[in-house]
């Protein structure tokens, strides 16, 4: 069993510039997906995708065991995901020769999740047989209960009514919220997936809220370092 840890990072961000490779939690962001990588021992190899030369070399430093330059068309604010982890998998298979069986995509702004997190993503696509795993967290809002939308009219309306009303939140089917902290796929999957994450047996494996922070935003930043300084996440490495 072959398996291969991909992590892209684009260079550009509007809401926190140049945020994988500021320091936080005493490394550059990207640092810690490629150390949490290495701690959980799966993969035969980590590879790292960017169209910066910045976090490329970060990277390495921390233990990437190969970089890809994304083509610039993958890299922009329109751009989606899939079409860039397909290309790293694509070119590190072709420098290395191997056809691997399994893929792990780790988002480079989720430094909160833990190797073992990893690792029973692993485990539940590959004892259950599934074409891919998603991870999420428990939603704090239902759309069954208080989640609204506006109609044409501008009238508020529940989401997703039940033909029976929810008066308690507690009596709402339970709903997550995708974290976007690990991907995984068998092999045919990943390489003839569209765009969505979406699968016909797509399964779920449910992370904390404390683990589940993605920064997208300099608030996130902040969240995410008060985190390190008070001891309540410890980088992996």
């Amino acid at each position: 069993m072959k398996r291969l840890c991909t992590i892209c990072a684009r260079g550009g961000s509007k809401g926190v510039p140049n945020k994988n490779v500021r320091i936080i939690g005493g490394r550059p962001l990207i640092a810690h997906s490629v150390l949490q990588a290495r701690a959980s021992m799966l993969f035969d190899l980590v590879a790292v995708s960017s169209d910066s030369d910045e976090i490329l070399a970060a990277a390495t430093a921390a233990g990437a065991d190969l970089v890809v330059c994304r083509p610039d068309e993958m890299a922009t604010d329109s751009a989606a995901k899939m079409p860039a982890i397909q290309h790293c998998v694509a070119e590190v298979e072709r420098r290395t020769g191997i056809a691997f069986d399994t893929f792990v995509d780790l988002d480079a702004t989720s430094p909160l999740r833990l190797p073992s997190d990893i690792a029973e993503v692993v485990r539940l696509l590959e004892e259950k047989g599934v074409s891919n795993v998603i991870t999420a967290m428990p939603a704090r809002r239902s759309p069954y209960f208080n989640m609204v939308e506006l109609t044409p009219e501008g009238v508020a309306v529940l989401s997703k009514p039940l033909p029976a009303a929810v008066v308690r939140r507690q009596d709402a089917p339970k709903v997550y919220d995708m974290n976007g902290s690990v991907y995984a796929w068998r092999r045919d999957a990943l390489l003839s997936s569209g765009l969505t994450p979406f699968l016909h047996d797509t399964a779920l494996y449910v992370m904390p809220e404390e683990r589940s922070i993605d920064i997208d935003t300099e608030t996130d930043f902040a969240f995410v370092q008060f985190m390190f300084d008070s001891g309540r996440s410890v980088p992996a490495g």
